[in-house]
């Protein structure tokens, strides 16, 4: 019986091991991940650059695309250099037609180059009075050509003189109806403002007598002259009057390269 006993247990004893054994499985190793720390909040991708870092450059744009500037805002290097501003109330006005640009003559000053006297800045002011500059002492200047033009302000007259020299001048709205100065025969001239342009020293012809200007009468018919005519030649004056519809203001300029005298009518 004892034998028996301990049979029996030493049986169950086995079974217990062999059955422990089959239900019990071995544990992996832990891997070495799982000994990491939890990962933190931190985005995997930066909206922004590291500290520290460089920023990369953007790339060329082609000037076709450029973005188009704010509203008043001033495009860098377009601006207009300084200095330009606007022209002087003595400067010629550009683009005239029959005159060009030219070279104004004379600096101001009260005599000019071989004691002549210059160009008077004044005198290229708007005006209804009476303009004048004495030159008597220069040599005699030959009249070459006479021309008118409108512009968009006023009528232009150009008397254009041989040499480099001009002779002097004196520009005047005449209160009494204007004469020929040889035979002082009336002249009748339209419009009802007769502005005088009278040159001392000065010629319209040859030395033998032939006129150096084609015409003596011109009716351009421009907005406020309407017509001039030579009303002088002779001992050293030569004289046009310029038949205005007005008394409108006039001034004077005087260009070189070609030798001109210009008288300007406001319209």
């Amino acid at each position: 019986m004892k034998r028996a006993g301990r049979w029996l247990s030493s049986l169950w004893l086995a079974g217990c091991l062999v059955g422990t054994g089959c239900s019990k499985k071995e544990e992996a190793p832990p891997h070495p991940a799982a000994e990491l720390p939890a990962p933190d909040d931190t985005p995997t991708h930066p909206s922004g650059a590291p500290e520290g870092a460089v920023p990369r450059a953007k790339p060329p744009v082609a000037a076709g695309e450029l973005p188009p500037e704010e509203p008043g805002a001033e495009p860098s290097g377009t601006g207009a250099p300084s200095g330009t501003g606007s022209p002087s109330a003595g400067a010629a006005p550009s683009g005239a037609a029959g005159a060009g640009t030219g070279t104004p003559s004379g600096g101001g000053s009260a005599t000019g180059a071989g004691g002549v006297t210059p160009e008077n800045p004044k005198n290229r002011e708007w005006t209804t009075d009476a303009v004048s500059l004495d030159r008597r002492d220069v040599p005699q200047a030959t009249l070459r050509s006479v021309r008118a033009g409108a512009h968009p302000d006023y009528d232009r007259v150009v008397f254009e003189f041989e040499g480099t020299q001009l002779p002097g001048y004196r520009v005047e709205y005449t209160k009494e109806p204007a004469v020929q100065c040889g035979s002082g025969d009336p002249v009748s001239l339209a419009g009802k403002g007769q502005l005088q342009v009278s040159f001392t020293p000065a010629k319209a012809h040859t030395d033998a007598g032939e006129p150096t200007v084609a015409t003596r009468e011109l009716k351009p018919a421009l907005p406020v002259l309407l017509e001039l005519e030579r009303t002088c030649d002779f001992e050293g004056e030569v004289t046009w009057v310029l038949g205005n519809k007005s008394h409108a203001p006039f001034r004077i300029l005087e260009l070189r390269e070609p030798t001109r005298l210009v008288v300007d009518v406001k319209h």
